[in-house]
């Protein structure tokens, strides 16, 4: 579905990610690593954000690869990569709904028709239904987002993310900021998105990865360590090492949890 070939973001004489060789099947995979391994930036190469220093970027479209290394935002969400943020970013003033509902016709093919009777867009509040029906937030439609809890606005999130039907989704630290009532809500909701789309998800909860994932995928110091089954990737030593320091199935681990992963807005 996507794929990198040698692909390196360097800042300065810093280098983020490291020539990184990366493919994304019709899965659900996360990455992980430690605070500053370049996950955020990956995310950021991956969707047109920042351009990359050397390599490239593929979408596999029907029997043929794309290269979209050089494509803009808006391109890359137009050819059917979407992606979540680490912190919330959705409309506070808008209705739930409205919220989607934009996030439908920007995916559309009536992305710069504004000045419209509302009853020309009401096949876009129809998906945009369909979307929070999903998620769980039908009955929230009418609210402004900004009355959600911190929970139901990474649900929202995740509505925005699937507005036009992609074909894969980037979900970066869903549940960060969640309450511990909320987790397994947003965890069954990862879940259910990765039945019919490619997941790349970025989440310090080891709890979550490792029961979720069908693969893990390590970056540290900008570099693949190590990409395999879960059970696998927990073993590897070098892993052990930079990253996960004897963790063992149950153990949260909070405190990357409670981090905000600052060090990735320039890494």
């Amino acid at each position: 579905m996507l794929r990198t070939r040698g692909l390196t973001k360097d800042f300065g004489g810093l280098t983020a990610v490291d020539s990184v060789d990366f493919e994304l099947a019709s899965e659900l995979t996360s990455l992980i690593g430690p605070n500053g391994a370049g996950k955020t930036t990956f995310f950021n190469l991956l969707t047109g954000v920042l351009e990359p220093t050397a390599g490239s970027v593929e979408l596999r479209e029907g029997d043929d690869w794309v290269d979209i290394t050089d494509a803009a935002p808006h391109e890359t969400a137009q050819r059917g990569i979407h992606r979540s943020y680490q912190v919330t970013n959705v409309f506070p003033n808008s209705s739930v709904l409205e919220n989607v509902r934009i996030a439908e016709q920007a995916a559309g093919e009536d992305s710069h028709a504004i000045w419209r009777n509302v009853d020309y867009f009401e096949k876009y509040t129809e998906r945009a239904y369909s979307r929070l029906d999903r998620v769980g937030l039908a009955d929230r439609a009418a609210d402004d987002a900004s009355t959600l809890s911190h929970g139901a606005k990474r649900k929202l999130e995740v509505a925005i993310a699937l507005a036009g039907d992609p074909s894969v989704l980037l979900l970066d630290e869903p549940n960060a900021g969640v309450s511990s009532e909320s987790v397994d809500e947003v965890r069954s909701l990862v879940e259910d998105v990765a039945a019919d789309h490619a997941v790349l998800l970025v989440e310090h909860n080891m709890d979550i990865v490792m029961d979720v994932s069908e693969r893990v995928v390590v970056l540290h110091q900008g570099r693949v360590i190590a990409d395999g089954e879960p059970a696998a990737v927990r073993a590897d030593p070098d892993v052990q090492s930079a990253y996960l320091g004897g963790y063992e199935p149950g153990d949260l681990d909070d405190a990357a949890t409670d981090e905000t992963d600052a060090g990735e807005g320039a890494a």
